[in-house]
Formats: C-alpha cells, sequence, structure tokens
C-alpha cells in the first residue's frame, strides 16, 4: 500500500511554490521524498523558501516571472539545464483581483488571463520534451493544473477576471489531457476552496470573516496543508495513474451546493 502512493525519487516542478497553496503542495512532496523545484517571482523568497525546504530533503529554487513570454520559456530553459525529465508539473502560479462590478479594470482580464491560463499553456508545451521522457505506460507523467472552486461556483465576492480564468483552466485541463494521453501524460486540476494564502488573507485574518467563510463550509473548517499535499501527491502517484482530464474540488464540500 505505501508503493501506491509514494512519489519517492520523482522531479517535481511546482510554480508559485514559495507561498500558499504552492508551498502547501512542494512542503508535501519534498517530504515525501520526490526532488523538488519551486519556482516564483521573487528571487531571494524563493531560494530562502528552497532552503528551508531542503532541511528536510530536496528542494531548489528558479525564480521566473510566468506573465511574460520570457519568464516561462526561461524557467523551461533553466529547468533542462538541470534536470533531462521531468516527472511532476504543478501549474500553481496565479493572481486574483476583486473590485466592483462597474469599477472593475479591463486591465484585470488581461492581468489574470495572462497569469492564470496563457502561462499554464505556455509553461506545459515548453516543458513537453522532459514531461515525454519521464512518461511510462504504468506511471505516466503528470500535469496537476490549480483551478478554484471559483470556476465552478459563482463566487460571493466580487472576482469576475478570477472565476472566469478559473473556469478556463478547468476547460484548458480536459483539452490538455484528451491531447496528451495518448502520450502517457496525464492531465488534472485541482479546484481548492478556502486554504490560508495570500488571497484569501483578507477574509481570513479578521475573526468574523473567517467564521463567516467557515459556516459556508460542509466540513466546516479552512483547508489545512495535508488536504492541498495530500490530493497532489495521490495525483502524482500510482494511485492517480488512470486518472485524468478530472477536476477535483478540494473545499470541504462548498460546490454542494451548487
Amino acid at each position: 500500500m505505501p508503493e501506491l502512493f509514494s512519489v519517492q525519487g520523482k522531479t517535481v516542478l511546482v510554480t508559485g511554490g514559495s507561498r500558499g497553496i504552492g508551498l502547501m503542495i512542494a512542503e508535501g512532496f519534498v517530504a515525501a521524498g520526490a526532488r523538488v523545484i519551486i519556482s516564483s517571482r521573487k528571487a531571494e523568497t524563493c531560494a530562502a523558501v528552497a532552503e528551508r525546504l531542503s532541511a528536510t530533503g530536496q528542494c531548489e529554487a528558479i525564480p521566473a516571472d510566468l506573465s511574460t513570454v520570457d519568464g516561462a520559456d526561461g524557467l523551461a530553459v533553466a529547468l533542462r539545464e538541470r534536470v533531462d525529465r521531468l516527472d511532476v508539473l504543478v501549474n500553481n502560479a496565479g493572481a486574483t483581483w476583486g473590485a466592483p462590478l462597474e469599477a472593475y479594470p479591463e486591465s484585470a482580464f488581461d492581468k489574470l488571463w495572462a497569469v492564470n491560463v496563457k502561462a499554464i499553456f505556455r509553461l506545459t508545451t515548453a516543458l513537453l520534451p522532459e514531461l515525454r521522457r519521464a512518461a511510462d505506460p504504468d506511471d505516466p507523467a503528470r500535469v496537476i493544473n490549480i483551478g478554484s472552486v471559483d470556476g465552478i461556483r459563482v463566487p460571493a465576492m466580487e472576482v469576475y477576471a478570477y472565476s472566469a480564468t478559473k473556469a478556463a483552466v478547468h476547460m484548458l485541463t480536459r483539452s490538455l489531457a484528451h491531447q496528451l494521453a495518448g502520450e502517457q501524460i496525464t492531465v488534472n486540476a485541482i479546484a481548492p476552496g478556502p486554504f490560508e494564502s495570500k488571497m484569501m488573507a483578507f477574509a481570513l485574518e479578521d475573526p468574523a470573516s473567517r467564521a463567516a467563510i467557515e459556516q459556508q463550509v460542509p466540513l466546516g473548517r479552512i483547508g489545512r496543508p495535508e488536504d492541498m499535499a495530500g490530493t497532489a501527491i495521490y495525483l502524482a502517484s500510482r494511485a492517480g495513474a488512470y486518472l485524468t482530464g478530472a477536476v477535483i474540488p478540494v473545499d470541504g464540500g462548498i460546490t454542494t451546493h451548487g
């Protein structure tokens, strides 16, 4: 049974891996014995987090700004200099933007489309050679995209571009899964509910707001790091080898409301 969920020795790239959900996933893979490479925009922060995680396993840093073509291509080149194959790509880097309907800027759609959707497509295609070298019929290469429950149901907050781009991430996941299945590369998405992250800090740091959010979650709590890490490890292990094109809500039951 331990071998069924093992990711020991796998090479994993986690974008946006220096904080929030990306950090939760990176920490989980490091603790599980994978070689983890994290990427984020701020070089000093990325290096500091990698150094801290290296105390318990293998973790390296490659800073990159994935909102640009050069940033994504540069990350692919830098990764290629270190490894010749990639077992798991976790596309987690993302951004959000909230504003009232009539004041919502068009620039928000441009920024979030570039970071939340285009970067996933750009980086995944750039790293296809490394994913193909890791692919095997019994142990496919894996792509795990981080979507959101706000791409499944209408969010309470006014985050129009965010929810639209996360819905696009889910559809892009299905399209890539269909295209790459024949090459033994699976593509799935995780749709998180409320977790401790910079995106949610404005709501979760206020006790009253936090309590209100918890009341909306059928399981009655905010997500924990092991909830996110466990789902990603499942998708990357032999246990998840026959799953592709799925969008998995990790939300405590929020999406059961419809």
